[in-house]
């Protein structure tokens, strides 16, 4: 039996800061201006941390604001914490090779050498609904300094921390290196998109990029620009073959409300695709509902939320790997849409095609606001919006291509849920000694078979 000794964590903060730390709200404006182009410094926000995301939609300071900002400079294996929206949710801070800075509605707290930082991380992340108990508020929940030095855990001595550590990091370091492989595989997608349907040089029959060797191309009057010959210009709803509503149904079963599903918000989209964790409610919804189940490669479309710097219209593929993720049937909620595809060859150049729009920020354009929450207006956006759409054989290349892709992703994402659950579940059995380091460690180490570091390009590359 493993001894646990109970701290107040107070007593062992050696830093606990935000940005307001320094200074008043007046002279950060004055000397703070936020960039969105890459500069000295990435200012870190819950966004990034949510989605596990550090490479898209950053904001940027230069040096003298970075060093400006010195009481909320970021480490590597930081541990982060927001105070406010979720207040209580824990994150760790991954090494960005590059200055960072912490953003509003952030605590940044780093623990003396009587504590291993890492072991803290996940002992905290276990306990978040512990901690979000601390927060108060009635419109907005905060939590503050006082509640978080406050908080009393049971701890093992370090050198059992370190051990525990060391072993939780493994999988840790398993699931960032599928994520790895998922960003190339990404990337080898969209790159194959935008040389085959944005440049048009997908091959033609003689193998060779069709507009580089001389393809015929067509003037088209709706986009002004050359198309290739015998390619259709449409809108996104000559796609579409059904679209479904969504529910959300009951927490608990109620009378007919006995149908369990889980229900997939706005927040999970970022997380079916990867960047981040899906936390999709069980829900209880009637028999005749069940008619708004999701099928495989049917599309999740976000309709109400988005940001002032993120718009509404984040999109999910479902594929029938997608589902060995969930545990039940799966619905969206009444603030998504689910579309279904007239022909499932071209759900690859839908979901490319949207997703570039959608970093191109067009669909700020398409946005209303209703109390407060922004709104997409999809049907507009459907009926008005044009696009090309390739001929059949270019589409069913391409499809045959990235679905194998795809399902490596998909294959990856799975493996990163029961790495994280298995992780969850032993921290308890290690520090109370029902499992031993050792015999987890060796375990761990036989099953993942690490994948070194030069291997993982060769195995991405032969896909």
């Amino acid at each position: 039996m493993v001894e646990l000794t109970e701290i107040t964590i107070g007593e062992y903060i050696e830093n606990i800061t935000d940005y307001h730390a320094n200074g008043a709200y007046e002279k950060l404006k004055e000397n703070i201006t936020l960039k969105y182009e890459p500069n000295y410094a990435i200012m870190v926000r819950t966004l990034n941390f949510e989605a596990n995301d550090f490479q898209s939609k950053l904001i940027y300071l230069n040096e003298f604001e970075y060093n400006y900002l010195s009481k909320s400079k970021v480490r590597p294996d930081d541990i982060i914490m927001n105070k406010i929206a979720s207040p209580g949710s824990v994150y760790i801070m991954p090494n960005l090779n590059q200055p960072a800075s912490l953003a509003m509605n952030l605590f940044l707290i780093r623990f003396d050498s009587r504590l291993n930082q890492r072991f803290m991380y996940y002992l905290m992340k276990k306990n978040e609904t512990y901690i979000k108990t601390f927060s108060n508020g009635t419109t907005t929940k905060t939590i503050t300094k006082d509640a978080v030095r406050g908080l009393r855990f049971n701890v093992p001595n370090l050198k059992n921390q370190q051990k525990i550590a060391t072993v939780l990091k493994s999988l840790d370091d398993k699931i960032e290196l599928n994520n790895k492989i998922n960003a190339e595989l990404e990337a080898m997608a969209k790159t194959l998109y935008d040389y085959w349907f944005v440049q048009f040089d997908f091959p033609n029959t003689d193998g060779k990029p069709y507009k580089s060797s001389g393809g015929e191309m067509v003037y088209n009057e709706v986009l002004k620009r050359e198309i290739p010959k015998g390619w259709e210009v449409t809108v996104f709803n000559d796609w579409v073959l059904k679209t479904k509503t969504g529910d959300w149904g009951k927490e608990d079963i109620e009378g007919n409300y006995n149908e369990h599903v889980y229900c997939v918000r706005g927040a999970d989209i970022n997380g079916l695709n990867g960047k981040g964790e899906v936390k999709a409610p069980a829900r209880y919804i009637l028999k005749n509902n069940l008619s708004k189940a999701l099928q495989p490669n049917d599309f999740i479309i976000e309709i109400s939320g988005g940001s002032p710097i993120q718009s509404t219209g984040r999109i999910a593929l479902l594929t029938q790997l997608s589902f060995a993720r969930f545990g039940s049937k799966v619905i969206c909620s009444n603030f998504c849409k689910a579309i279904s595809l007239k022909d499932e060859k071209y759900v690859f150049n839908f979901l490319q095609e949207w997703q570039r729009l959608y970093n191109a920020n067009v669909f700020f354009g398409f946005e209303g606001k209703t109390s407060g929450i922004k709104n997409f207006l999809y049907d507009s956006f459907m009926d008005t919006y044009h696009i090309v759409k390739p001929a059949k054989d270019v589409a069913e290349k391409y499809y045959s291509y990235v679905q194998s892709l795809e399902n490596k992703k998909q294959s990856n994402l799975k493996q990163n849920q029961e790495l994280a659950s298995l992780r969850d579940w032993l921290l308890p059995m290690l520090m109370n000694g029902q499992v031993t380091v050792k015999d987890v460690y060796e375990r761990v180490e036989e099953e993942l078979g690490m994948v070194a570091e030069e291997e993982v390009n060769y195995n991405v590359k032969t896909e």
